[in-house]
C-alpha cells in the first residue's frame, strides 16, 4: 500500500524500520500499519486491538511519519513515553529519513509540574506550605555536615542535578525523590506566574518543553495532559491532525480522573492560610468562618454517595463558595502591578482559592451528570469529591471532532466485539454512522502468540464463591498447591491489598519459595526481584494487573483470586451502573461485568509476553466457569486452552516447571 501523495510505499517504510529496532515484521503489525493509514487517508476512526508481541508502535508510528501533518501520541505510562522517545521515535525516524526525504522532529510534553520550576528553587516555597520553621532548600545547603533528613537530601540532590539537566524533566531524576521534596520545587499550571512575568522565564523548563513540542512533528505526551487539553478549554497541546492513542483501555479511567473535583478541610484550611496574608482583614475572616463550617461538616460526613445534596452541607458550601469569591475578587485587584516577590504566593493562593470556589459552587449545583460522594481514609480523613455520571460524550465532542483518532490497545475488544469500549468513548454501534455519531471502524491484527498451545486457563469451579469478607482457606489451599506445582514463578494479582497480605502470609509460612509482597518496597524494585529470581513469587494488587513485563521463566503462572467486579459501594461505578438501568439497559454488564473483563484482559496478558512463553493463568473464582456472565470474560481473555480440572492443571505446571529447570541447567 502507498503513502499519500505517491509518496513511498508504506510496506518498504515498515520494513525500514523493523530492521531499524532490529526487530521482526508481523502480519498484525503490516494490518496496523494499513489500517491507520486508511484512516488518514478518508478522515475515520479506527480501535485496533493489538496483542503482546504485534509491535504496535511502528504499527502506527510508520503511518503517522509517512504523512506530513503534526500527530499526537498520547499514553498512560511513563515506560512506553520512555520507549517512545528514547528508542522507537529516533530509530524510526533516522530509517525513514531517506526515504521520506526529510528527518521528522519528534518531543515529549508533560503537565507543568513536571518540570523543575526554578522560581520554586531559588525564591523557596511560600512559607505557609512549610513544615518546618525554616526553608528545606536553605537548610538543604547549610555546610555544617549536609542535611540529615531524607527531604533535605533528596532537596540538595535536585539542586545539584538542576546544574546538569537539559530538560528539568523530573523522569530523568535517577533515582527519583519523594513527592514531598519535588513539590518544593514544582508548580502546578494555576500556581505559574508566567514567562513574561517570572524572572526565571526565559529559562523555563516547562515553556521549553512547549516550544519544543510546536516544532515537532510528533508530540508524545500523556492522557492526562490529553484530557486536561480537551476538558479546560485552554490548549497546551500544539494544533494536530492525527491523535494516537495508545494504552487505549485507561484513557476513559484518566479522563474521569481529571475531571474529578474533591475539597477536604486541609485543602481548605491551606486555601485561607495563603490567601490571609494578602487579602483585607475582613474577607480573610469570612473565607475561616466558612472553612470552620467546612470542617465541622466534614467531622459528620460517612462514607458514601450523596443522591442529593444535604441542606446543612448545601449551606456550608454555599457560605464557602460565597467567601472563596470575595476572596478572588481581593486577590485579583493587585494582579496586574509590577511583578514583586510576592506573587508567586500570590498565585499560588489564587489558585488553591478558586479550587475551592469551583469545586464549591459545582457540589452546590448538583447537576444531574455528576455524581456527588464522600470518602473517608483513616490516614487522610474526609473528602467530598464529584466527577461526571459520564465523559463519553465529553470525549465524543472534544477528541473525534476535529482530526483523526487512532485508539489501540491490547484489550478493546470485550466479550468479542468493540462496543462495549467504543459506547464508553462516546461512538456508537461500529457501523452505525450518523451527523451526532463519529465515523468509526474496529480491528483486532491478533498477537504472533499461538495461545492455545502456549497457555493454559484454568478456573478452580470447586471453590465456593468468594464472599464480601473472610478468609478463603479453600483458595489459600488451592494456591498453595499450585504455586508449588509451579516451583515458585508466580505473580498474584488480588482484588485488595488485604488479600494480597493474607496470601502472602499463608504461603510464606507453608512454602519455602521467596514471596515478595507489594508495598514492602518500590514496584520497580519488586518487579526486578521477581524477574531476576525464577522461583520467587510477586503478589499485590491493581497496578500490578497491568504493569508487569516478566517472559520467561520467571512469571509461568499468573493468578486471579477472584473477577474483580468493583466494590458494590464505589459510589461512582454504582451510579453508573444505576444510569444504565434507568435507560433500559443491562447496567451490571455495560459497567461491573466490563470492568472486570478489562483488567481480567490486562492480567492474563502477564502471562504470554515472549514466543518461547508457556504457562497458566488459574482464576480461583468458580464463577467465571458457572455464571451466566463467565462466557462474556472468557471471551475478552486470550484464547488459551481451556480447563477446570485441577489434576490436568498441576500436572501441567509441573511438566512447565522442570522443562524451565532443565533449560536452566542445560
Amino acid at each position: 500500500m502507498s503513502t499519500a501523495a505517491g509518496g513511498p510505499d508504506l510496506t518498504a517504510l515498515l520494513q525500514a524500520a523493523v530492521h531499524a529496532v532490529k526487530g521482526t515484521e508481523r502480519p498484525g503489525q503490516v494490518a496496523m500499519a494499513e489500517a491507520v493509514a486508511q484512516a488518514v487517508e478518508d478522515g475515520s476512526h479506527r480501535l485496533v486491538q493489538a496483542g503482546t508481541g504485534t509491535g504496535k508502535s511502528l504499527g502506527y508510528l510508520v503511518p503517522a511519519l509517512a504523512q506530513t501533518e503534526r500527530v499526537v501520541v498520547a499514553t498512560a505510562t511513563l515506560a512506553l513515553q520512555r520507549q517512545l522517545v528514547e528508542r522507537d521515535l529516533p530509530r524510526t525516524v533516522e530509517a525513514l529519513e531517506p526515504l521520506l526525504g526529510r528527518r521528522a522532529e519528534f518531543a515529549m510534553l508533560k503537565g507543568r509540574s513536571n518540570y523543575l520550576c526554578l522560581h520554586r528553587l531559588h525564591e523557596g516555597v511560600p512559607k505557609e506550605d512549610e513544615d518546618s520553621l525554616f526553608d528545606p532548600l536553605e537548610a538543604a545547603s547549610q555546610p555544617q555536615g549536609g542535611p540529615t533528613s531524607k527531604l533535605g537530601q533528596d532537596l540538595l540532590r535536585i539542586r545539584d542535578w538542576s546544574d546538569d539537566t537539559e530538560n528539568g524533566d523530573r523522569d530523568d531524576l535517577r533515582p527519583g525523590v519523594s513527592d514531598r521534596a519535588w513539590s518544593q520545587v514544582s508548580v502546578a499550571s494555576r500556581e505559574c506566574l508566567g514567562a513574561s512575568k517570572c524572572a526565571y522565564g526565559a529559562d523555563c523548563f516547562a515553556e521549553a518543553a512547549r516550544e519544543r513540542a510546536k516544532l515537532a512533528e510528533v508530540v508524545v505526551t500523556n492522557h492526562a495532559l490529553l484530557a486536561i487539553d480537551a476538558i479546560e478549554g485552554a490548549p497546551i497541546l500544539p494544533d494536530h491532525d492525527l491523535l494516537i492513542v495508545d494504552e487505549a483501555h485507561e484513557l476513559v479511567s484518566r479522563v474521569t480522573g481529571v475531571a474529578t473535583g474533591e475539597l477536604t478541610p486541609g485543602a481548605v484550611n491551606r486555601a485561607v492560610r495563603r490567601a490571609a496574608k494578602l487579602i483585607d482583614e475582613k474577607a480573610a475572616d469570612q473565607l475561616q468562618t466558612a472553612a470552620e463550617g467546612f470542617e465541622r461538616q466534614m467531622e459528620l460526613a460517612l462514607p458514601g454517595r450523596l443522591e442529593t445534596v444535604p441542606e446543612d452541607l448545601a449551606q456550608v458550601l454555599m457560605a464557602l463558595r460565597d467567601a472563596a469569591r470575595t476572596c478572588i475578587t481581593a486577590l485579583g485587584n493587585t494582579r496586574d502591578r509590577s511583578v514583586t516577590d510576592e506573587d508567586a504566593v500570590r498565585k499560588q493562593a489564587l489558585a488553591s482559592v478558586e479550587n475551592v470556589h469551583t469545586v464549591a459552587e459545582r457540589v452546590v449545583a448538583a447537576s444531574e451528570y455528576d455524581v456527588i460522594w464522600y470518602e473517608r481514609h483513616d490516614r487522610f480523613g474526609a473528602s467530598l469529591r464529584v466527577a461526571p455520571l459520564s465523559v463519553s460524550g465529553l470525549l465524543r465532542e472534544k477528541l473525534f471532532t476535529e482530526r483523526t483518532v487512532i485508539l489501540t490497545s491490547a484489550t478493546l475488544k470485550l466479550g468479542g466485539d468493540f462496543n462495549g469500549v467504543g459506547a464508553s468513548l462516546g461512538l456508537g454501534p461500529e457501523g452505525r454512522q450518523s451527523e451526532d455519531l463519529p465515523d468509526w471502524r474496529g480491528l483486532d491484527v491478533g498477537s504472533p502468540f499461538d495461545y492455545r498451545k502456549q497457555g493454559i486457563l484454568y478456573v478452580a469451579q470447586h471453590l465456593a464463591t468468594p464472599g464480601r469478607e473472610g478468609s478463603r482457606t479453600d483458595m489459600l489451599s488451592e494456591l498453595s498447591e499450585l504455586v508449588e506445582a509451579a516451583g515458585g514463578r508466580t505473580l498474584g494479582l488480588f482484588s485488595s491489598m488485604r488479600a494480597a497480605q493474607l496470601a502472602a502470609e499463608d504461603l510464606r509460612g507453608r512454602l519455602d519459595v521467596p514471596v515478595l509482597l507489594q508495598g514492602e518496597e518500590t514496584l520497580g524494585e519488586l518487579i526486578r526481584r521477581f524477574a531476576e529470581d525464577d522461583r520467587t513469587c510477586l503478589f499485590g494488587t491493581l497496578s500490578l494487573w497491568q504493569g508487569v513485563d516478566v517472559p520467561g521463566a520467571g512469571c509461568q503462572l499468573v493468578v486471579m483470586d477472584r473477577v474483580p467486579f468493583p466494590r458494590p459501594d464505589d459510589p461512582l461505578m454504582a451510579a453508573r451502573q444505576k444510569a444504565v438501568e434507568e435507560g433500559g439497559g443491562n447496567g451490571f454488564m455495560a459497567v461491573a461485568a466490563t470492568h472486570a473483563a478489562l483488567l481480567m484482559a490486562q492480567g492474563a496478558g502477564r502471562l504470554i509476553r515472549a514466543s518461547g512463553d508457556r504457562g497458566v493463568v488459574a482464576v480461583l473464582d468458580p464463577r467465571l466457569a458457572k455464571a451466566r456472565y463467565g462466557s462474556f470474560l472468557r471471551a475478552s481473555m486470550p484464547d488459551f486452552w481451556y480447563t477446570t480440572d485441577r489434576n490436568q492443571v498441576r500436572r501441567s505446571l509441573a511438566a512447565i516447571d522442570e522443562s524451565a529447570r532443565t533449560a536452566a541447567t542445560g
